[in-house]
């Protein structure tokens, strides 16, 4: 509680306040989830698509 205190008692500038900001928010949400926000693409696993190059009968599936 005493570092919250000291931070915001602390002058900054507008740059030090949204880099200190930033850096909280990223911290808490975690940062693959603000790039999924600000970009809209997601950076985990996806699925694999049943449809596609290589995956018909003439596009080299082996039959096991």
């Amino acid at each position: 509680m005493e570092k919250i205190n000291e931070l915001v008692q602390k002058d900054m500038t507008r740059k030090e306040f949204l880099t200190t900001v930033g850096f909280g928010l990223a911290t808490i949400f975690g940062f693959s989830a603000i790039l999924k926000l600000l970009t809209g693409k997601s950076f985990g696993q996806q699925q694999a698509s049943s449809y596609g190059y290589g995956n018909g009968a003439y596009g080299g599936r082996k039959n096991a």
